[in-house]
């Protein structure tokens, strides 16, 4: 397995790599995945996302577990929304209560599959090579708005708020999802720990499958859904979501202030 992350240098710039021990060894970029040479000490750095997605595909009901619970058919084509790219920070980044939005958020703890190469239409083997990594994401939902209005059920707005998806803290390639459990703490106190197994669409089978869609392009993160055991987030409270192998993503809830300035996208060069 080997470890990648995202950096801003000293001088405001991107850059990403692999990591060993205290050193990044820098690389052109995750789309073109070639070394540039440079070694870096990360107590220069600052962590950023490991990945600046043009779009993040957000599963729903793609675990057998949650579908029974929630009394719901097992789909037979991933079902799905689409996240915005200004909605993703990083770890140890707070996530935003919207201004004026005083109603509940809730997390929900899932793997996600980052692309690494631009695919259309692609059988299982191919959607399988086309598969970076694997990181962490935390699909922060504004979940009373989900059903605000009753002629249309507003997804997209409940997810797609800045600083609702955060994902992180790396990319994992080479990770064997297969035996590996999803761990989320709520300040601290365990809220959902299930087997990544229980998937009813795998990695491969999602990458194809969507596929058939919409291109993925490098980079886009497909964040596999959740299971059961969700729930609400407080103001100040701290969620933090681990798979053995990938990391711990860990990030806190703020109030709402109203004279906080809008958050920028990140401007720099994108890798």
């Amino acid at each position: 397995m080997q470890t990648w992350m995202r950096f801003m240098s000293g001088d405001g710039g991107i850059v990403f790599g692999r990591v060993e021990g205290a050193y990044l060894h820098e690389y052109e970029s995750l789309a073109q995945p070639v070394a540039t040479g440079a070694v870096l000490s990360l107590r220069a750095l600052t962590p950023l996302a490991p990945c600046a997605p043009g779009k993040i595909v957000a599963l729903w009901n793609n675990y057998h577990a949650l579908a029974a619970k929630l009394d719901k058919p097992v789909p037979t084509h991933p079902l799905f929304l689409l996240k915005p790219a200004a909605s993703v920070i990083g770890a140890g980044e707070p996530i935003r209560r919207p201004r004026h939005y005083a109603g509940k958020i809730v997390y929900e703890g899932e793997l996600g599959i980052v692309i690494g190469k631009r695919c259309r239409d692609v059988d299982m083997q191919q959607a399988e090579a086309a598969i970076f990594g694997y990181t962490l994401v935390n699909d922060v939902t504004a979940a009373d708005l989900l059903n605000e209005n009753p002629h249309f059920p507003q997804w997209c707005r409940a997810k797609g708020f800045d600083t609702f998806c955060c994902v992180g803290p790396a990319i994992v390639s080479g990770f064997d999802w297969r035996a590996a459990r999803l761990l989320t703490t709520l300040d601290g106190v365990e809220r959902q720990n299930y087997p990544l197994a229980d998937m009813v669409f795998s990695p491969a089978e999602q990458v194809s499958l969507i596929s058939q869609d919409l291109t993925l392009e490098p980079g886009d993160v497909i964040a596999c859904g959740t299971s059961v055991g969700v729930g609400s987030i407080r103001d100040g409270a701290t969620v933090s979501i681990t798979i053995d192998g990938i990391g711990t993503l860990t990030n806190t809830l703020s109030a709402a202030k109203r004279d906080e300035p809008q958050r920028l996208g990140d401007t720099a060069k994108v890798v």
